[in-house]
């Protein structure tokens, strides 16, 4: 019966909420982005969009290693992805100023991919890879201070909830850049909201945000390597952790 409930109010409250939300939020975006700046505009308006969806959703996010976050440092973030609504959590509740690297096909999206642009987001085309690389290349110049850079190296969500082999992109640019890699773990988001299915559900997630790992003259497989790990580690102590409830 609750679930019913729930399923109800999502259809009849929860998505016309979220139509309206963004789309105030993508104007909002539009109008300020060239008079504050991405990074300004971001916080008024891509950080309150996203909490506000958890908060609707019934969504509860809790944080761990957010002290590792070195204010004014640029990273090169990698994050794994089981769920449409890692996108809320990141944005929402990690605290950096941060471009993603997302797909080409997202440009299209009314409200989101004319506001993404506008926020200085990249787009890839993942079936050219030479169009890949030199979308990364034009970033670079971007990601500074205290500006990072967002990447799923999975290149997608994943059906089972196991962490997926990585892609090498991420850690190239780390090389390139001498920036250190932040891992951040996802979990919970999965069971709120499955690839493939529209049964959002509520309950709490949680994001853990790694030790950074420094380029040392490391290759970029390496880095893969050593960031996959550490996520793999967060999903296998997700469920004995004592994280902090966001606020």
């Amino acid at each position: 019966m609750t679930q019913s409930l729930y399923t109800l109010y999502v259809w009849i409250l929860f998505i016309p909420a979220i139509i309206a939300s963004t789309v105030f939020f993508g104007l909002l975006c539009l109008l300020l982005a060239p008079v504050l700046g991405p990074r300004r505009t971001s916080r008024l308006t891509a950080v309150p969009w996203a909490r506000l969806g958890l908060l609707l959703s019934g969504i509860r996010v809790e944080l761990e290693g957010m002290d590792r976050i070195r204010p004014g440092q640029s990273y090169v973030v990698v994050a794994n992805h089981l769920s449409h609504i890692d996108i809320w959590v990141l944005y929402g509740y990690l605290d950096l100023d941060f471009r993603w690297v997302m797909k080409q096909e997202l440009r299209r999206v009314p409200v989101i991919g004319i506001s993404c642009a506008a926020l200085g987001h990249v787009f890839i085309d993942r079936s050219d890879h030479d169009k890949a690389m030199a979308s990364l290349d034009a970033a670079k110049n971007r990601i500074t201070g205290g500006t990072s850079i967002m990447f799923f190296p999975e290149g997608t969500r994943s059906y089972s909830g196991e962490v997926q082999a990585f892609k090498k992109g991420a850690f190239r640019m780390a090389c390139d850049l001498d920036l250190p890699v932040l891992p951040v773990t996802l979990s919970g988001t999965r069971e709120r909201l499955r690839r493939g299915s529209a049964a959002l559900r509520p309950g709490p997630v949680r994001m853990q945000v790694h030790e950074p790992i420094p380029v040392d003259g490391r290759e970029p497989e390496a880095l893969a390597e050593e960031s996959r790990q550490r996520i793999v580690a967060g999903l296998q102590t997700a469920s004995t952790a004592r994280p902090t409830p966001s606020g």
